[in-house]
């Protein structure tokens, strides 16, 4: 038995040896060359999530300088909210239906006035919101903060009522633009009493959006004004032309008349000659004699 196993084991150590023999040889230099082209690329790799690493760190670091600028400089936010304001006017409105930055007679400077003929007469639009007042309910979250939110909401209101909306100078209702379309949401869902104010103040609230829709409107009605201006124009001038036709009728009349009237004298001339020739002719054949 023991034997037995001995020979066993002896031919698994053959057969073992043999397979050994058999596996082909391990090229250590390509094995050399596979890892240093990996590190390579993992190295390329590491570089460039490096570099995005740091580009999304500028990216947020402009992020929160731009937020630290508009939440905590007023200027820069009227800046940036008059800058939105006149992209959109101007990329919508042709240029001769806005000007911005203007004085009107009362010495106000509105930020804006669509120029509509009257009536309703010029509208206003107004960029500026009380942000701060608005940052700071965020920030505290409480009714206190909610409440003088919308106080300062509706004194806005009132100064742009007071200030923009002139009998007889502009419209009978001026625009409140809001730069961010989130405050814009909110304003309506949480403050409807405010938004009811604006609307019986006639101050209409606009965001980029509502404010797009808006002058795309008033920029089809001005050029359905226009078309009927141009309409009316043409009409005038066809009415003057019909005019000019029928005086031109009636003096081409009155000269048909005196050459009707020239015609007849004409005529009864030759007639009145037509008589005096044959008796002219019978004076001159008479035989007169010679006197004697």
């Amino acid at each position: 038995m023991t034997t037995y196993i001995f020979v066993l084991l002896g031919i698994i150590i053959i057969l073992l040896i043999a397979v050994l023999m058999r596996r082909p040889t391990v090229d250590i230099s390509s094995l050399r060359e596979d890892n240093a082209r990996l590190r390579e690329r993992l190295a390329e790799r590491l570089g460039m999530l490096s570099q995005n690493a740091v580009e999304l760190k500028n990216i947020s670091a402009d992020i929160a300088n731009f937020k630290n600028i508009l939440m905590g400089n007023k200027q820069a936010r009227g800046t940036f909210g008059e800058r939105q304001l006149a992209d959109l006017v101007a990329d919508i409105m042709p240029p001769e239906t806005y000007s911005f930055q203007t004085v009107l007679d009362t010495g106000v400077r509105p930020d804006c006035i669509i120029r509509l003929p009257y009536p309703p007469g010029d509208m206003v639009i107004d960029s500026k919101f009380p942000l701060e007042s608005y940052t700071r309910m965020t920030a505290a979250n409480d009714d206190g903060a909610r409440k003088q939110f919308e106080l300062d909401v509706r004194k806005h209101i009132d100064a742009i009522a007071d200030k923009y909306i002139i009998p007889g100078k502009t419209a009978e209702s001026a625009m409140m633009f809001i730069a961010s379309e989130s405050i814009f949401e909110t304003l309506h869902r949480e403050f409807p009493g405010a938004v009811d104010y604006a609307a019986r103040r006639k101050v209409f609230i606009v965001s980029p959006s509502t404010l797009w829709a808006t002058l795309n409107t008033v920029r089809a009605v001005l050029a359905d004004i226009k078309i009927k201006r141009v309409a009316a124009k043409i009409k005038r001038e066809l009415d003057l032309l019909l005019t000019d036709l029928a005086r031109l009728n009636e003096r081409a009349n009155k000269v048909q008349q005196h050459f009707s009237l020239a015609t007849t004298d004409i005529e009864q001339l030759q007639t009145s000659i037509g008589k005096i020739t044959p008796r002219a002719e019978k004076l001159r054949d008479m035989d007169w004699g010679d006197g004697e």
